[in-house]
């Protein structure tokens, strides 16, 4: 989590693990404290079961955020955002999952730049945030496939761990 709000939840695990699934969704909070993916309110009591908490700890969380300024600021500007990646072959895409060092300063330019030298267009991408995500990757939807000779130029890039085409 960022530094900025662990300190916030370091006294509670149940809350950390709220606000870090609430950061990861894109769930956002509102001046009372529910809590909303987009303008539809999320139950307390499904979401909690979902994380494994108690749902009290879910209905303190959002009221916490809400009653703390800073939180708020970013707790309430939270948006969902619509990840293709799953179901890329369906809509006619490639989808290609880098694994690189999390803090490797170009990568997704470099990444980029590779695939546009090809005249591919990417239609999304999606790097993960290594302050909130275990083991972050790089995803781009891609409009056509990659030729084995892009892969092997792109696994050549400094900082790339793995390709994984999907």
């Amino acid at each position: 989590m960022y530094k900025a709000l662990e300190k916030a939840f370091e006294e509670s695990p149940g809350k950390r693990k709220v606000a870090e699934t609430m950061l990861r969704y894109g769930l956002r909070v509102d001046e009372r404290g529910a809590i909303f993916c987009g303008e539809i309110e999320l139950s307390p009591a499904k979401f909690a079961r979902a994380l494994g908490v108690d749902r009290r700890v879910v209905i303190e969380t959002g009221r916490m955020i809400a009653e703390d300024d800073e939180l708020y600021s970013i707790f309430s500007q939270l948006l969902p955002t619509a990840f293709i990646g799953r179901v890329a072959d369906k809509l006619g895409f490639e989808s290609i999952e880098i694994r690189a060092e999390p803090h490797q300063k170009g990568i997704v330019a470099q990444v980029a730049g590779v695939i546009a030298e090809k005249g591919i267009v990417i239609r999304q991408i999606v790097a993960d945030d290594p302050d909130i995500y275990p083991e972050p990757k790089l995803t781009l939807i891609l409009e056509r496939k990659l030729d084995g000779a892009t892969i092997n130029k792109l696994r050549k890039l400094e900082g790339i761990k793995e390709i994984v085409i999907r």
